[in-house]
């Protein structure tokens, strides 16, 4: 008898060991779910919008496949509604010539595309009224955003805020970066730099004085542009840059920045322009003298005034960054990641314009 009550005192002991140590064990929690592969920015698809304002009512928005980015629900819902989408292309100075090329790139893709697609911006170069005028937009329910910022830093913390804010965002002609941007449309500014300077130096034997023009040398178009012209100018050691000539926006006083630096640096036989609005000061100034064959003019965009200069042998080359296309993808792009297509960054290359095509653009 004695035996069978150590028997059972030992069983209980044992029991409640058990029972403790059971109680003492920490339960790991579940893996989280492996992340998805990174690949090209999507947004939800129009079934998953629907689904979201029907069983959450905008209480939740669906995800985007790639990132953290989540579409806001008031834009989930009409997405899902299939009314046509709100779409807002801001420039960073609509008043400078360039601007119409785009404007009208956009124009295309909303008729192409079927939505309300808008061409704004400031009215010269103004970081603070471009922020303005997009707050004001997204208050007023913009379905998307295309942005070419005045300024990289002023503009990247409210590209972020408005991303996080469940707002698509892209960039277009000048990109930024630095921020949460979903994706890209145009040149790539470093590389265009390079082979604008190529073919001036190339035209100029790799030898002769150089100066480079630009609206807003501190602007990062401008640092991008010049960076990658240094960088093909140090391939020739005959070239000798003499210097960064800051023209200003406005007509008159870019030309007379250009007259001012030529006038202080008569050895100079080649000018290499940044942007659309110096081109054609520089090859006005090199007609209006009697320069043409003496300093070698290369420049950028397809500006009428580029164009013809370009035809009559006052200017050799102006690179050309399809500026229609730019306007274009920016919409496209925007549109299709709201649809839940993937979208990524489009480079729309390189072009050169000279005698031997210039009638090409003039048509």
């Amino acid at each position: 008898m004695k035996q069978r009550m150590r028997t059972i005192a030992v069983l209980c002991v044992v029991a409640v060991m058990a029972l403790l140590v059971a109680g003492c064990t920490t339960v790991a929690p579940a893996a989280a779910p492996a992340a998805p592969e990174a690949a090209a920015t999507t947004a939800p698809t129009e079934e998953a919008a629907e689904a979201a304002t029907e069983e959450a009512s905008a209480e939740a928005a669906p995800e985007a496949a790639a990132g953290e980015f989540t579409l806001s629900p008031a834009i989930a819902e009409r997405v899902a509604s299939g009314q046509p989408l709100r779409i807002y292309v801001s420039y960073h100075d609509v008043s400078n010539e360039f601007a119409p090329f785009l404007k009208a790139g956009v124009e295309k893709a909303a008729a192409d595309l079927g939505v309300e697609a808008r061409f704004v911006g400031p009215v010269g170069a103004d970081a603070e009224q471009q922020i303005a005028e997009l707050e004001n937009l997204v208050e007023a329910g913009a379905e998307g955003l295309a942005i070419s910022s005045v300024s990289t830093d002023a503009l990247a913390p409210v590209i972020n805020r408005f991303i996080a804010a469940g707002i698509p965002v892209v960039t277009y002609n000048t990109d930024n970066p630095e921020s949460n941007r979903l994706a890209f449309a145009g040149q790539d500014l470093e590389q265009s730099g390079y082979e604008a300077a190529k073919v001036l130096a190339e035209l100029l034997s790799g030898q002769g004085d150089v100066i480079i023009t630009t609206l807003d040398a501190a602007a990062q178009w401008s640092i991008d542009r010049e960076t990658g012209a240094r960088r093909a100018f140090a391939e020739y050691p005959g070239i000798n840059v003499l210097t960064t000539v800051n023209t200003g926006t406005e007509p008159q006083e870019i030309y007379a920045a250009v007259e001012n630096a030529m006038l202080a640096n008569p050895s100079v036989t080649g000018a290499l322009s940044l942007e659309c609005c110096s081109t054609p000061a520089l090859g006005e100034y090199v007609k209006r003298n009697g320069l043409q064959g003496q300093v070698t003019v290369v420049g950028f965009d397809e500006l009428p005034t580029t164009l013809d200069l370009i035809k009559n042998g006052f200017i050799a080359a102006s690179i050309s960054q399809a500026p229609e296309r730019q306007g274009y993808e920016a919409v496209r792009m925007l549109v299709d990641f709201l649809k839940g297509n993937p979208i990524a960054d489009v480079d729309t290359g390189v072009g050169i314009i000279d005698a031997s095509n210039v009638d090409e653009y003039l048509k």
